[in-house]
């Protein structure tokens, strides 16, 4: 079975620094690309292909290196770029081939193709010789010693095509992903995986009781049959994206993506059993509302934090106490401050745009425009003008301190009592609150709450 190399552009060391690719938007080409080969490697994964992708921190140079030292005749590989202009007017997909070579134009065109039928928004700029790029020739076209193919999934300078990938990145991954399996079947057609697979047993748990029915593991991942969902309050009725399969006439659903959903999952490798429990039942009617109590302890704070970044806790080791402290004080859920916080600063790694000595946890801006990020005199002011902002989209209540926060009087207040709605509010991000709501299940899975 021929294998799959995929890489994602940029993000190596180039010249001696670390390479973002094309920067808009408040985003990298490097970060885009590197998301959206995750999902990538995670569909061809399940569709029983075996995949390498490249390591991120490799150059241009070491990423040829890396795929022509591991590369077999019956193997593909692809890079996806997403690329920039200096008109914002400019759009669209295209896959790079290398010249002269008609059997790889057809492959290229293959690729494209299989995007464009998931994306149909995203214009079609046709495939193209290398020859025809800005640098005159490609060598991941050229260089590399198995079938090749560059992609170039839209322009990152475009809002159309940058919003596109942000709200559709899982069918921009299908479709890439449709495109390679053809391709990787005309270069070594063993590589139809059995039309009847046989996948192991595992037993089930919810809610503490085992259950008689059991699940199935594929490719290391847990399912169940779906109709165990019910028990678990767990609504998939608008949730198309959630992965089915159907296996001896019975439909299973990928049991870690029911996270999303307010679902606890676990896994136990001695007796192969998967875990889950409604998390509703941690605070019933009170999962999503900021303005409420905490549950974890700082110790559960400072562990969860750890397990994520095992430096964390070296330049703020009193960051768990200070946010239980600040939002207690406000009446704001200490849980949600600090997983917003998490989101944020990626488990106070924080990134280019924001510094750790600036003390802001949750990326508030100044006044005065200019997109300055603001800075706080100390963690603790820092946790405070974030929990003041958390306070101001949630509740009407005044401030029991004084006023920090740059932007509170800026904030229509009480207009976003819930988590979900801080989306489009606090974050261009219409995924937003998903993500603070997807951590705050993590930290009460860590805790053992849920």
């Amino acid at each position: 079975m021929g294998r799959i190399f995929i890489s994602a552009a940029h993000g190596g060391i180039e010249a001696g620094k670390t390479d973002p690719g094309s920067i808009a938007g408040g985003t990298t080409e490097a970060k885009e690309m590197i998301m959206l080969r995750d999902l990538i490697v995670t569909e061809l994964r399940a569709r029983s292909f075996e995949v390498l992708w490249v390591p991120d921190d490799l150059s241009t140079t070491q990423t040829i290196t890396w795929i022509n030292s591991r590369g077999r005749s019956t193997d593909v590989a692809l890079e996806i770029h997403c690329d920039s202009a200096s008109s914002p007017s400019v759009r669209g997909a295209s896959v790079f081939y290398i010249a002269n070579n008609t059997a790889r134009r057809s492959h290229a065109e293959l690729l494209l193709m299989a995007l464009l039928r998931r994306v149909t928004q995203l214009p079609n700029r046709g495939v193209k010789a290398d020859t025809e790029s800005g640098l005159g020739s490609l060598i991941f076209c050229r260089q590399i010693q198995i079938p090749s193919l560059l992609m170039q999934v839209g322009f990152l300078s475009s809002p159309d095509d940058r919003a596109l990938l942000q709200n559709r990145r899982r069918d921009f991954a299908l479709g890439i992903t449709e495109g390679i399996v053809s391709w990787s079947r005309i270069i070594d057609p063993v590589t139809v995986p059995p039309a009847e697979p046989t996948y192991p047993a595992i037993n089930i748990n919810i809610n503490g009781q085992n259950y008689q029915e059991q699940g199935i593991l594929i490719n290391g991942n847990a399912y169940i049959p779906i109709d165990l969902v019910d028990r678990l309050r767990a609504d998939l009725s608008k949730a198309p994206n959630v992965n089915r399969v159907s296996y001896r006439r019975v439909v299973y659903v990928k049991a870690i993506e029911l996270r999303d959903f307010r679902v606890s999952v676990g896994w136990d490798n001695a007796t192969r059993t998967v875990t889950l429990r409604s998390i509703s039942a941690v605070c019933p009617g009170q999962f999503d509302l900021i303005v409420s109590n905490g549950h974890t302890s700082e110790k559960e704070l400072q562990s969860f934090l750890r397990s994520n970044n095992e430096s964390a806790l070296v330049q703020f080791p009193d960051l768990p106490k200070l946010y239980r402290e600040e939002a207690s004080t406000e009446g704001i859920n200490y849980d949600i401050a600090f997983c917003q916080m998490c989101v944020e600063t990626g488990f106070l790694r924080f990134g280019d745009d924001i510094k750790p000595q600036q003390n802001n946890f949750a990326g508030l801006g100044t006044i005065g425009g200019g997109g300055a990020t603001a800075s706080f005199q100390s963690a603790r002011i820092g946790v405070r003008a974030h929990v003041q902002h958390l306070k101001a989209y949630a509740s009407l209540e005044p401030l029991v301190q004084e006023v920090v926060d740059p932007r509170f009087r800026f904030v229509t207040r009480g207009i976003a009592p819930l988590i979900d709605q801080l989306s489009g509010r606090w974050s261009a991000d219409l995924e937003y609150g998903k993500k603070i709501t997807a951590m705050l299940q993590r930290l009460y899975d860590s805790a053992g709450l849920s």
